[in-house]
């Protein structure tokens, strides 16, 4: 929240000393403030990896994922959220808790899709309709101690 704040306001505070500034003086105050805008608004290094590694995917499917601490620092109230699409449509999504990850340590998760839309997917690869390619999207939460 802060720092979206500081960043509203420093964009803020640019836009203006440009509109305030002399015509010839815009050229190399726009530099100067499109850097400094662009270094308040950039995204912060990620300091896990994940893995997806499918169970069982037929009218209901199982979902694994490897999630890597790759910081050194321990991170809590980790939470994965898992989005399934079948041959490019959203068949289903599932959620898991995975609690904490200690430095440079593994946890798993997993959760299980079960949905109609997946089932009648499933039932019209059976009946050689649909290639049933399978993909799935993951989103980790945490958070960490500075």
């Amino acid at each position: 929240m802060i720092m979206s704040l500081a960043g509203t306001v420093l964009v803020a505070a640019a836009a203006t000393t440009l509109m305030a500034a002399p015509a010839s003086a815009t050229s190399s105050t726009a530099s100067t403030s499109t850097a400094t805008s662009a270094k308040a608004t950039t995204a912060r290094p990620q300091l896990i990896r994940t893995k997806v590694y499918f169970g069982k995917c037929e009218d209901t499917c199982r979902i694994k994922v490897r999630i890597t601490n790759i910081s050194r620092k321990n991170l809590f109230n980790v939470k994965l959220n898992v989005s399934l699409k079948i041959d490019g449509r959203k068949a289903g999504s599932c959620y898991d808790y995975v609690g904490s990850i200690r430095a440079r340590k593994v946890r798993w998760a997993g959760c299980t899709v079960r949905t109609a839309t997946l089932a009648r997917f499933y039932n019209q690869a059976l009946d050689g309709e649909r290639r049933f390619d399978r993909y799935a999207s993951t989103y980790v939460s945490y958070r960490y101690y500075n």
